[in-house]
């Protein structure tokens, strides 16, 4: 489990789940709740996840009503716990479609990882879809369904594998493509200094710290 934060009656709360180690991020308001990258991958990490939810929704009208699920790309990790998140709370994870194609098979994914385990369908849903007020960024290049979720109001990037404090995702896997994804680089690197980097693995930075040691 990792750090947290208050931001204007909004509070975020960081999780680090799986083996590789990958960051779900919980953000909720008085009313409501978003899940990003559902990467719980033991019944531990799930049931730590459902406890601090229902901490969160216990005052709300109905409990399951206000949650949602977005998934910053399709890669496995950040979606271990897609399965059974979207099965409790009775939602679908909200996702860019050009990455559909990654979920319908995951278990290629599994097996490219040497992952012992079957994949587990889950439901899904356009990012359209979102209500939460977000700026959804499209960033390919790691994938090609890449996005990053901004609140420009309160200068908060969730930045998935696109960017991470001191680096960036990985390309060489399927979908991935290091130009794009130097050019989505530079597009986030046009954001306030001041604007906080969530990342999907890693710890938190901000865009002035990462334009000033980036080379992009």
């Amino acid at each position: 489990m990792g750090d947290g934060g208050q931001v204007m009656g909004m509070k975020i709360k960081r999780f680090t789940y799986g083996p590789f180690m990958t960051n779900t991020y919980v953000v909720s308001t008085d009313d409501a709740v978003l899940i990003i990258d559902p990467a719980c991958f033991t019944q531990n990490e799930q049931l730590e996840l459902e406890d601090y939810i229902s901490h969160r929704v216990s005052d709300f009208s109905h409990q399951h009503s206000n949650i949602s699920i977005i998934a910053t790309h399709g890669h496995l990790d950040h979606l271990w716990g897609a399965a059974w998140a979207t099965e409790r709370y009775n939602v679908p994870v909200m996702i860019a479609e050009a990455d559909y194609e990654m979920i319908t098979y995951m278990q290629a994914q599994y097996d490219l990882f040497g992952i012992n385990a079957t994949a587990k369908a889950f439901p899904i849903a356009p990012l359209t879809a979102c209500h939460w007020p977000l700026t959804i960024i499209p960033t390919p290049g790691h994938t090609q369904g890449s996005v990053c979720l901004y609140m420009p109001e309160e200068k908060i990037l969730f930045s998935g594998d696109t960017l991470f404090r001191c680096g960036f995702g990985r390309t060489d896997l399927p979908g991935g493509n290091h130009l794009q994804l130097i050019e989505s680089l530079k597009q986030l690197m046009t954001l306030p200094a001041d604007t906080q980097v969530y990342p999907g693995h890693g710890e938190t930075t901000t865009i002035g710290e990462e334009n000033r040691i980036g080379e992009w």
